[in-house]
């Protein structure tokens, strides 16, 4: 079991700051106290007197471009740099080319991100005019959301017909993200 403690921080969460201990045994954050005592010689301690430590960010909407585009960015290269920038998870739009509209399209983006991504992730699914048999077989405990485009889009992304719509919102067990302006 790896272990790490990490001592005297300056701990921001739940919209408070306090100094304090923060302990992780195999990756995984199992306690925040005011001091903590490493329980073995098997546990790297960190002193961050004076120094903050701050939880991660998640930002629910990236662009990253791949598959397709990667001439703009992919997603090894803006996985890191959203590490660097304190981003521990990102979810990504569906409008890439091609486009995230079908189960096949989106295993793709999770296969390139299982191999490549420096941070956790998921895709959105996107909706279409003409996909709502596809958006139904959507896992949705692996699919955060589905994204429509009710204004202007890229590709065929933009859903304007009302009662694809009603169909959607009548039938659809997943979460949906509008894009409406």
């Amino acid at each position: 079991m790896r272990k790490t403690l990490i001592k005297n921080a300056k701990i921001v969460t739940d919209g408070s700051t306090r100094v304090g201990d923060l302990l992780i045994e195999d990756d995984i954050i199992k306690e925040i106290s005011e001091s903590i005592s490493a329980k073995d010689g098997n546990t790297i301690i960190i002193d961050a007197e004076g120094k903050y430590l701050l939880p991660g960010v998640i930002d629910d909407q990236v662009h990253f471009r791949e598959p397709g585009l990667t001439h703009k960015g992919n997603i090894k290269s803006e996985s890191a740099a959203a590490v660097a920038g304190g981003i521990t998870t990102y979810m990504e739009m569906p409008n890439t080319s091609p486009q995230t509209t079908t189960i096949e399209e989106w295993e793709n983006k999770m296969a390139i991100a299982a191999r490549d991504s420096y941070a956790n992730y998921a895709f959105m699914f996107g909706g279409t005019n003409d996909n709502l048999q596809e958006i139904l077989k959507v896992d949705i405990t692996k699919v955060p959301a589905l994204k429509l485009f009710l204004g202007s889009s890229t590709g065929n992304m933009l859903v304007d017909d009302k009662e694809v719509l009603k169909k959607i919102f009548s039938s659809v067990k997943l979460r949906i993200a509008l894009h409406c302006e």
